[in-house]
């Protein structure tokens, strides 16, 4: 059984930063000994709640890059989603919606470059962590629909990952017990009336590609244990 970490009361938080440090303290299960720990967080929002609780944890910091392919005609709901190297597809989804295989085809090669461009932009040409064996927390500042939670989560059960753990500040209480039969989920802060990941935030900005390499230079520079 998953243990599961959840508070029936709403937290209202000042910036990313703020979550990221609520967040890891409801993370306290995982130890600074635990050197198979890996911090992945979805950029951009991800990555300063993820810088907070990898610092937390004294865990490596990395980015997990997902780029969505969604039904054209239902764009919330995922056909198909890469991850770094990894392509997962959802058959039942591209069986029922009767996609055709060309424009899938053409869909997920536009995905590759964008998911390509960001790589190049976040990591420059440092390879992605490796995840094989390793206990992976996957960081976002908040979860609505779950899709690119769970594309990412997908991406990296097919690479080898030991244990997964959902990890985010805020999200709808219905999404995220949903989420819950399929994977450990810390959440700090479950809505009931969610109007929005941004809703709970005081701050919450747009963030560019140059956060994000700021970010993660930054995080390099504590030397988490096999970093």
């Amino acid at each position: 059984m998953h243990r599961h970490a959840f508070s029936e009361h709403p937290i209202r938080f000042r910036d990313r930063a703020h979550a990221g440090r609520i967040l890891a303290q409801n993370l306290d299960r995982f130890t600074v000994h635990d050197r198979d720990l890996l911090v992945l967080a979805l950029p951009r929002g991800g990555v300063p709640v993820g810088v907070q609780v990898a610092e937390y944890l004294s865990a490596s910091l990395d980015v997990i890059t997902v780029r969505k392919v969604g039904v054209p005609w239902r764009p919330e709901l995922a056909a198909a989603a890469i991850a770094d190297d990894v392509l997962v597809r959802n058959e039942d989804v591209i069986r029922k919606a009767r996609i055709d295989p060309v424009a899938l085809r053409d869909a997920i090669a536009r995905e590759r470059i964008e998911l390509r461009r960001r790589n190049l932009a976040y990591r420059a040409d440092r390879p992605p962590a490796p995840v094989r064996d390793k206990t992976v927390i996957v960081v976002d500042d908040g979860i609505a629909t779950a899709a690119t939670m769970r594309a990412a989560l997908a991406a990296l059960r097919t690479l080898g990952a030991a244990e997964l753990v959902a990890a985010v500040p805020v999200g709808p209480a219905d999404t995220l017990a949903d989420l819950r039969t399929e994977v450990e989920v810390v959440c700090p802060s479950s809505v009931t009336h969610f109007y929005g990941v941004g809703a709970s935030y005081d701050h919450f900005d747009q963030l560019s590609d140059d956060d994000v390499r700021l970010s993660l230079a930054g995080a390099r520079r504590h030397r988490y244990p096999g970093s």
